[in-house]
C-alpha cells in the first residue's frame, strides 16, 4: 500500500486543484479555496487513522483538536452561548478529542477496517456537511466534496499500490481489495458503518427541509 507521504502530497495536490475550481469557475472566494484545499489534503490521511502506526491517529487526532471545537464556534453563537460558555467547549472539546477519542478509535477499529471504505469516505464528508454552520449549501457541499476527495485519492492509491506490474504477470498483494470496499467480513463493523451513515443521511434530509 502507498505510504503517508505520498498519501498526502497526492492529496495536497487535489487540494490545490479543488482550491483552484472553488474560485474559477464556482466563483467562491480565495479564504474559502484556502479551506477547502487544507480539508482535500486532510482528507488524504483520514483513512489511516485505523492504522496501526501511531503517528496518523497521533497528527490527524491532534489537529482534529484544534480545528473541530472551532468550526463549531458560529453553532455555539447561534445557541446563544455565553463566552465563558464557548470557551469552556473549546476546552473540553481538544481535551476529549485530543486525549480520549482515538483510545476509544484504536479500540473500536481494525486496520482497513470499515473506516477504510467508500461509506467511510461518505461519512466523513456527511460529518463536514453537518458539522460546518453556514446558511450557503454550496458551501458546505464544497467542503464536504474537497474531503471525500482527499478520501478517496487514499482509496485509490492503496488499490494502485496493491498492484505489482513488475515482471511477466499481474500480481495481487494480499491488500488488494480492501481499500475500496463497501462491506467487511465483519458483520458488526459492516452494519455499524450503514446504521451511522444513515443516520447521517437521514440528518442531512432534515437539514435540507429545514
Amino acid at each position: 500500500m502507498a505510504g503517508f507521504r505520498t498519501h498526502i502530497t497526492v492529496s495536497s495536490a487535489l487540494g490545490i486543484g479543488c482550491g483552484a475550481a472553488a474560485v474559477q469557475p464556482l466563483g467562491f472566494t480565495a479564504d474559502t479555496a484556502l479551506l477547502t484545499a487544507g480539508l482535500t489534503a486532510v482528507g488524504g490521511m483520514l483513512p489511516d487513522l485505523d492504522s496501526d502506526s501511531g503517528v496518523p491517529i497521533r497528527e490527524m487526532f491532534g489537529l482534529a483538536a484544534v480545528v473541530l471545537p472551532l468550526t463549531m464556534i458560529p453553532r455555539f453563537v447561534q445557541m446563544h452561548m455565553s463566552q465563558e460558555g464557548i470557551l469552556a467547549a473549546l476546552l473540553f472539546g481538544y481535551i476529549i478529542i485530543r486525549y480520549f477519542a482515538p483510545r476509544l478509535f484504536k479500540y473500536f477499529t481494525v486496520h482497513r477496517g470499515m473506516f477504510h471504505s467508500i461509506p467511510g469516505m461518505m461519512i466523513a464528508g456527511l460529518v463536514i456537511y453537518l458539522g460546518y454552520h453556514s446558511p450557503d449549501r454550496r458551501l458546505r457541499l464544497l467542503l464536504a466534496g474537497g474531503v471525500m476527495t482527499g478520501f478517496l485519492s487514499h482509496l485509490v492509491l492503496d488499490e494502485l499500490y496493491s498492484v505489482d506490474l513488475r515482471g511477466m504477470k499481474v500480481r495481487l498483494n494480499q491488500f488488494a481489495g480492501t481499500a475500496m470496499k463497501f462491506i467487511s467480513p465483519s458483520m458488526v463493523a459492516t452494519t455499524t458503518c450503514y446504521a451511522l451513515l444513515g443516520g447521517l443521511l437521514y440528518l442531512a434530509y432534515l437539514d435540507y427541509y429545514r
